[in-house]
C-alpha cells in the first residue's frame, strides 16, 4: 500500500472512521514490532513479547486519536513511535529497574536508539520533512518485507542489521553454526532484494 492510500486512510480515521484507523495501524504493525524488538532490553526476552507492546500501543492510539494534533502520515508515525517508546520504558521500569534498584544497582530505564539498523528506523526530527517521509516509507516497507521471510531468515536479519550482532553472537542466540547463520543471512538478503525488484516492477513501491 502506497503513501497516498495511507494518507487517505488517515484522513478517514481523523474523520471518525474506526475501521480506516484499524486498517492503517495494521500496515505499521511489522514496522513497530521491529522497533519494539530494537528498543527492548535483552533481559526482557522470554518475559515480554514485542508484539504485546505493539498491541498496547495500537489500543492507546485508538483511544487517544482525538488528542492527535497532526494530519500527515509522518506525523502519525512519529506519534506512534512516541507511544511505543513510552510503553517500552514502562516495561523496563516494571521488569528491570525496580528489581535492579532493590539489589543496589542502577539500570537505565530508557530504550536505546544507538544500534545500527537496516535503515534509519526512527528518522531524526532534525532532517527535513521530505527526508523523514522517505525514510519512514523505506523503513515501513522493509519491515513488511521482513515479515514475508521464513522465521529463521527474518530473525537472523533482525539480529544482524537491527540489533547489530556479530555472526558469532547470532549463531549463539539461534543455536546454529556460523556457517548456517551466514547462509540464512545470504538467503534472506537475496529474498529481500528479489521482493524489492518485483514490487518495483509492479508499482507497489510507488
Amino acid at each position: 500500500m502506497n503513501r497516498y492510500l495511507h494518507q487517505q486512510l488517515l484522513d478517514q480515521a481523523l474523520g471518525g472512521d474506526s475501521d480506516a484507523l484499524g486498517e492503517l495501524l495494521e500496515n505499521y504493525r511489522a514496522y513497530l514490532t521491529v522497533l519494539a524488538q530494537r528498543y527492548l532490553d535483552g533481559r526482557l526476552r522470554g518475559r515480554l513479547d514485542a508484539a504485546d507492546v505493539v498491541q498496547v500501543t495500537f489500543l492507546e492510539a485508538q483511544r487517544d486519536l482525538p488528542a492527535f494534533r497532526g494530519s500527515q502520515i509522518e506525523e502519525l508515525l512519529g506519534w506512534l513511535r512516541h507511544i511505543l517508546r513510552n510503553n517500552v520504558s514502562s516495561a523496563h521500569q516494571k521488569h528491570i529497574y525496580t528489581q535492579k534498584r532493590s539489589a543496589g544497582r542502577e539500570v537505565s530505564n530508557s530504550p536505546t536508539d544507538s544500534r545500527p539498523a537496516i535503515t534509519d528506523l526512527a528518522p531524526s526530527e532534525t532532517t527535513s520533512p521530505s527526508q523523514r517521509m522517505m525514510r519512514n516509507e523505506a523503513a515501513v516497507y522493509l519491515a513488511n518485507c521482513l515479515e514475508d521471510l521464513p522465521d529463521t531468515q527474518r530473525e537472523a536479519l533482525r539480529l544482524r542489521y537491527v540489533e547489530g550482532c556479530s555472526l558469532k553472537q547470532i549463531a549463539e542466540s539461534m543455536e546454529k553454526t556460523d556457517m548456517a547463520v551466514a547462509g540464512l543471512l545470504k538467503r534472506g538478503l537475496k529474498a529481500l532484494r528479489n521482493k524489492m525488484i518485483t514490487d518495483s516492477s509492479s508499482g507497489i513501491c510507488s
